[in-house]
């Protein structure tokens, strides 16, 4: 973002008023009661719904700021963000839809946190998104005989959607960000591995906990089905298909690389702007490291389609309609957020925080409905403006940060982004593609319920061992 883009909207954070949120409360609300009181019509008019709430923040907004301002909004929101966004989560969802993990995997307790355990490895290194759509049809399928298995999917966007993708910049884009911002490439994973081995521990021990609960109640002939899978002599093993798309999912990666890295070579920097060579659109920089990462990424995306057979995407049940659904909610959500997170970013200094339990808390429970990476960025700006003369400080271009505190920030955007559907987005794919093989997927209200039972708790033993 550019010097003048973030200036405006510093200024706009102090003149909006408070009630310029009701469209984005809007846009949250229809997503969580529309599906229970239309599902049908829902399913049609998602877009329609998501660009008229846009469009009563944006008319209101065009009449009192003017053409020029809202130009810069809509560029900054729609290029800047909303179109890596997801072209990456896009590129992610189709190459790893090409690796069809095949073979015989009964859905034991066992065998689910094994799945858990992988993805949440995974997730740190090929992303959470990468991560869960590689490993999520594996595991439905491998569950097909439970009856009750909706706790199986809230738990895999527990772990591996969200709390695995903590230790580096590849995992999340919070910590993307921060990597842009001057946070070394890994900090995290020096710093953030106890807080994730406790989460994991705990999680995985509430989650076989409430498994065997539901395994215990499954009907007789359901828990027949297991027995024939776990001794079928016909058994086949476990094997990779498409695992060409590997290749292609290195690719992506190397995009998100390289969008970080271009603009620290000064070969790439224009010396009049102090920015990458690129061209400004109302405000918004497309520079060099801009178009690498979507042309790499769109580029392994265009090969993993041209070249993943038909039957390996069958296999996996692959279809559009997921990745859709975030395309056309995002955009609303993107749009509406945009007087939230500009009278965050105005006031967020004067919030009084001053502790890493105040970041952990106040990060955590905006990254849950807004976006989180730009709520990563408002504290990790607000951090930098207290300073900090603590041992291991870390410099970064919003200023020198308290490491407690930037650890505080980080796990509450990564770990909290679990607590809504919409806090991050592989929460809201995986809930479609579960939704798709047949799983009865909580409401919106009633997956926060889910989160309130049994990642709250697990937040509290956070705060008490690390942030006090």
């Amino acid at each position: 973002m550019c010097l003048g883009v973030r200036d405006a909207i510093m200024e706009l954070g102090q003149t909006l008023p408070i009630w310029s949120i009701i469209p984005f409360a809007g846009m949250l609300l229809s997503i969580a009661v529309f599906p229970l009181v239309k599902a049908e019509w829902w399913e049609k008019h998602q877009l329609l719904v998501s660009l008229a709430w846009a469009l009563l923040f944006l008319v209101p907004f065009l009449f009192a700021y003017g053409a020029e301002a809202t130009a810069e909004q809509l560029a900054e929101v729609v290029i800047g963000d909303y179109v890596p966004f997801i072209v990456l989560l896009m590129g992610l969802y189709v190459v790893a839809g090409g690796i069809h993990v095949g073979g015989t995997i009964a859905g034991t307790t066992r065998n689910n946190v094994v799945i858990l355990l992988i993805g949440s490895f995974l997730a740190s290194w090929v992303g959470t998104t990468g991560a869960a759509m590689l490993l999520i049809r594996p595991l439905l399928r491998a569950n097909l005989w439970r009856k009750h298995r909706a706790h199986v999917v809230v738990f895999f966007i527990f772990l591996v959607a969200n709390a695995g993708g903590c230790l580096t910049p590849l995992g999340d884009p919070p910590l993307f960000l921060g990597y842009l911002r001057g946070v070394p490439f890994f900090w995290t994973l020096q710093h953030i591995w106890p807080l994730l081995l406790v989460n994991t521990v705990l999680l995985i021990g509430l989650f076989v906990a409430v498994d065997r609960f539901f395994t215990r109640r499954e009907p007789r002939e359901s828990r027949e089905k297991l027995e024939l899978m776990a001794r079928a002599d016909d058994r086949v093993p476990i094997h990779l298909q498409g695992w060409h798309n590997l290749f292609f999912l290195l690719i992506i990666i190397a995009g998100v690389i390289l969008n970080g890295l271009i603009p620290q070579l000064e070969t790439f920097i224009d010396a009049e702007t102090g920015r990458t060579f690129g061209v400004d659109v109302f405000g918004a920089h497309i520079g060099l490291e801009y178009v690498a990462q979507i042309s790499l990424i769109c580029l392994a995306m265009i090969l993993s389609w041209l070249t993943t057979s038909t039957d390996d995407r069958s296999r996996n049940n692959f279809e559009w309609a997921p990745i859709a659904e975030v395309a056309r909610l995002f955009i609303g959500i993107f749009v509406t957020m945009i007087p939230a997170l500009a009278i965050l970013r105005a006031h967020g200094g004067s919030l009084g925080l001053d502790s890493p339990l105040g970041f952990f808390w106040a990060t955590g429970a905006l990254s849950s409905f807004l976006d989180n990476s730009p709520t990563y960025v408002v504290f990790l700006t607000t951090a930098g403006a207290l300073g900090t003369d603590a041992a291991g400080a870390v410099v970064t271009t919003t200023g020198t940060v308290d490491p407690s505190i930037l650890l505080a920030i980080s796990a509450g955007a990564v770990f909290m982004g679990a607590v809504t559907y919409i806090g991050n987005a592989p929460n809201f794919m995986v809930k479609s593609i579960a939704e798709g093989a047949g799983v009865k997927m909580p409401s919106f209200f009633g997956y926060i319920g889910w989160a309130l039972a049994f990642l709250i708790p697990v937040f509290v033993v956070d705060s008490l061992l690390f942030f006090l």
